[in-house]
C-alpha cells in the first residue's frame, strides 16, 4: 500500500477542463473526462476521480487509457468504494493504480488492501505510523480477495481422510 502525500503528488486536478493541454498526471472528475476523453490523446495515461455513487463498469472502455482512478469516502461509514475496487480489480481487470480519498481512515487500511485499493490518502487527523502498523494487524484472512481468490480452506494442504478424528 503506497501512502499519497498530497503536496508531493505527481497526479494534478486538471482545473478547467476544456483548456486544459494533453500531460501526464491530469487528474480529472468524472464529469470532466467525459468531457475530454475524446480528444484526449491514448498514449497519454489520465487519472480519473470517481463519486461513490458512480457506475464504475461506465468507465471499462477508457481504464485502458487510465493510470488512476480515484475512489472517494464521502464518510467512513459509506463502503460504496470497496465495491468499486473490487469491481475494477475483478471483473474489470484493471491494472493502474486504485487510490483511496475522503474520510479515510487507519482502521479501514485491511479492508482497503483486500478490496484492491493499493494507495490511499489518509484523512489529516490519521497517523502514518499507525496505518503501516494497521496493515500487518492480520496474518492472513479464511475469505478470498482480490489479491488471492481462494478460501483458506482451498489454499492449503488437507490433513489426510485417515487422521480425519471424524473418520
Amino acid at each position: 500500500m503506497r501512502f499519497v502525500d498530497p503536496g508531493h503528488d505527481a497526479w494534478r486536478a486538471a482545473g478547467d477542463a476544456a483548456g486544459v493541454q494533453p500531460a501526464p498526471g491530469c487528474l480529472f472528475t468524472l464529469a470532466q473526462w467525459q468531457t475530454v476523453r475524446e480528444r484526449w490523446p491514448h498514449d497519454v495515461a489520465a487519472g480519473v476521480s470517481v463519486p461513490n455513487d458512480a457506475d464504475v463498469e461506465g468507465l471499462e472502455p477508457d481504464l485502458p487509457r487510465l493510470g488512476l482512478v480515484v475512489l472517494r469516502f464521502p464518510v467512513w461509514t459509506d463502503g460504496r468504494a470497496y465495491s468499486q475496487a473490487r469491481l475494477l480489480r475483478v471483473r474489470l481487470r484493471f491494472a493502474g493504480e486504485v487510490r483511496a480519498s475522503g474520510e479515510v481512515l487507519v482502521d479501514m487500511l485491511p479492508l482497503l488492501h483486500r478490496t484492491g485499493f493499493d494507495a490511499v490518502e489518509l484523512r489529516a487527523d490519521q497517523s502514518l505510523d499507525s496505518a503501516q502498523r494497521a496493515l500487518r494487524f492480520f496474518a492472513g484472512h479464511y475469505q478470498g480477495d482480490v489479491h488471492e481468490p481462494r478460501p483458506r480452506f482451498r489454499r492449503e494442504p488437507h490433513f489426510a481422510a485417515s487422521s480425519s478424528p471424524l473418520s
